[in-house]
């Protein structure tokens, strides 16, 4: 079980070995990656100078869903963001390579080049939670759940990546399918599911459980009732459904190992 990790790790470190060549280089590219990901934070500021509630909540606690939900996307596209390139793998033949490696072909899709500028994505996130937090005044009692949702998050995401990915071995031109569902989901889940319909909340808490990135474990940490009234225990079903949904993102993956032919070429 370590073994891939360990794999993971060294790919990792010589990636980033070759971008501290340029240091320059690595640095404006991961300020320029917190600045640019700060414009999306600037814009709920600017909306809430016409408003003092987003969907029923302040300012702070927009805030604290943006950065969980940021901390989480930043950390999953990271470390699995580069599975949804599989297709330009497939068409150039060079996943073939990745196969008769002695290595994990999703580990490698993973880690192939490991793109340290997204770490000012992640700072980002990671400040504006920061911020966030000591204004809601969070009691130990619920700040447990913190930590929890996050790593559910980036499991969730991690999953949607995965099952992406696998989508590719059959649709090698069309892995913007899959942004939808990443990229998007990153962008819904920054705001309150408020200020959406109805049925698009149902959508996203019963078949893509976006919802439990951070809005249902939310709730419970803001000690707020669901304004769809949802039922309670859902909050606490973010680890069941991160599990669900990785177990299903594994199968999808080596469904589509099996279904692999090669380029022909």
């Amino acid at each position: 079980m370590l073994e891939p990790v360990r794999t993971y790790v060294l790919l990792a470190v010589t990636w980033i070995r070759a971008a501290a060549q340029y240091p320059l280089s690595m640095v404006m590219l991961v300020i320029g990656s917190f600045l640019v990901t700060g414009l999306e934070l600037a814009a709920i500021a600017l909306i809430f100078t016409h408003t003092a509630s987003l969907g029923g909540f302040t300012l702070p606690e927009v805030m604290f869903l943006y950065g969980t939900s940021g901390t989480s996307f930043a950390l999953a596209d990271l470390l699995f963001g580069n599975v949804d390139k599989l297709s330009q793998h497939v068409k150039a033949g060079t996943f073939d390579a990745m196969l008769i490696r002695p290595a994990s072909p999703f580990v490698q899709m993973a880690v192939d080049r490991f793109s340290f500028q997204r770490f000012g994505r992640t700072a980002q996130a990671v400040t504006v939670l920061a911020i966030a937090l000591p204004q809601l005044h969070v009691p130990w009692q619920r700040a447990w759940m913190v930590p929890l949702m996050v790593l559910c998050g980036i499991v969730l995401f991690a999953a949607i990546w995965t099952l992406g990915g696998a989508l590719q071995f059959l649709l090698t031109d069309a892995p913007e399918i899959a942004n939808a569902f990443t990229y998007g989901g990153g962008q819904l889940t920054q705001f309150p599911l408020t200020v959406f319909g109805t049925d698009l909340v149902r959508a996203v808490t019963f078949i893509v459980p976006l919802a439990f990135v951070n809005w249902q474990p939310g709730l419970y940490v803001l000690d707020r009732a669901d304004p769809l009234g949802l039922p309670y225990w859902l909050r606490f079903m973010g680890p069941a459904a991160a599990l669900t949904l990785a177990c299903l993102a594994g199968l999808a993956w080596r469904a589509g190992l099996r279904r692999y032919r090669s380029t022909g070429s």
